[in-house]
């Protein structure tokens, strides 16, 4: 009877430890597979390498985008894989975004998203501006060499001077190319004032707007609302925040979608991040609506796929960092994708934090 009590509570082990490391919903299975922590002290050009925002990855070469708006930069950089482990993380290259160009002197550029089109080899950025010094949120793209090419035209919604009210550092957050290649959808970290509260501990309808972007016309043509989830944490001091970070859209309007949360007074242990799956399909296309506290609107309908803190015993320094970007990678060993995701460590200005990279094999079920 004691050997086969053992082995039951050996089984559960097993399945436990694997369970933590893995998530599902009936569409898509995420399992963690590696982390890799960037060292603090490197330097890229006189410039430590700080706030990544923002990854994306194309035939091999992954491009970040630092947050710094004193000095707005990309990075490539050439990321490792020895099968379904982070071999090593190679800074490559700096790219420095040219401030003094006509459109973007006068801007505040905290760049949060990052695009690679392959085709004019060129980058489409997002940034948040900064509402309470009037400058608005952009999206814009430059050339390989970091000179602007040309701004998206955004919605008057959006704008420091709207009515509507945007939120400071609650703007343009999270970008990714379209399904089917032929548009990019931009996320708003926070809803408006007007659409709804900040979550909060409670349940709250805090409604970010999510909104898609014609390549070719260079406007925006569509836009779904996107609810977001409570506060996870008590906040033992005066901050607390939850927000979309980044998306992808793995079919058409089928999304990952990463939400960090951070709640102050615990630490290195502040951050609550989550990656959800989110069918838009029957979202309503809110993009004329002024007001979504007072408008019928229907949003997208999401499910937690994964959340960090199942994994949080594998990370190499059992912390959950400020993941803000995601990406997907190469083709594993096993022939399934692979995604990875990037920390933003703040230039350590709040405590020590990582420049952290994480590597997870993303499975389609249908």
């Amino acid at each position: 009877m004691k050997r086969f009590l053992s082995t039951i509570l050996l089984a559960a082990t097993l399945v436990g430890c694997k369970s933590s490391k893995i998530g599902s919903t009936a569409n898509v299975q995420l399992r963690f597979l590696d982390d890799h922590v960037i060292a603090e002290d490197l330097e890229i050009n006189g410039n430590k390498v700080g706030g990544l925002s923002g990854i994306d990855h194309h035939d091999g070469t992954y491009y970040l985008v630092s947050d710094q708006p004193s000095n707005p930069r990309l990075y490539k950089a050439n990321i490792v894989l020895e099968g379904e482990q982070i071999d090593t993380v190679i800074i490559s290259e700096e790219i420095r975004v040219n401030i003094t160009n006509e459109a973007l002197k006068e801007q505040h550029l905290d760049l949060e998203g990052i695009i690679y089109i392959p085709e004019t080899q060129s980058f489409v950025l997002s940034s948040e501006g900064s509402i309470n010094n009037d400058k608005d949120p952009m999206i814009f793209s430059i050339s390989g060499s970091g000179e602007h090419l040309e701004s998206f035209p955004i919605p008057e919604n959006f704008a420091a001077a709207s009515e509507r009210k945007p939120r400071n550092n609650g703007t343009f957050e999270g970008l990714a190319r379209s399904f089917d290649q032929k548009g990019i959808w931009m996320a708003m970290e926070l809803p408006l004032k007007t659409d709804g509260p900040k979550p909060k501990l409670i349940r709250t309808k805090s409604p970010v707007r999510i909104t898609y972007f014609d390549l070719q016309k260079k406007e925006a043509t569509h836009q779904f609302p996107y609810r977001l989830e409570p506060i996870a944490k008590i906040p033992w001091l005066y901050f607390a925040v939850n927000g979309v970070t980044d998306l992808l859209e793995y079919a058409p309007n089928k999304f990952l979608i990463l939400e960090r949360g951070f709640a102050a007074g615990h630490g290195s242990n502040g951050n609550t991040v989550r990656i959800f799956d989110v069918d838009a399909s029957l979202g309503t296309n809110t993009l004329d609506r002024n007001n979504l506290t007072v408008s019928f609107y229907n949003p997208a309908k999401k499910e937690l796929v994964f959340d960090f803190k199942w994994a949080k015993k594998y990370l190499s320094e059992e912390i959950i960092d400020n993941i803000e970007g995601i990406t997907f990678g190469p083709v594993l060993p096993n022939g399934n994708r692979s995604i990875l995701l990037i920390s933003d460590n703040n230039f350590n200005s709040m405590g020590r934090q990582l420049n952290q990279v994480i590597l997870m094999e993303f499975i389609q079920k249908k």
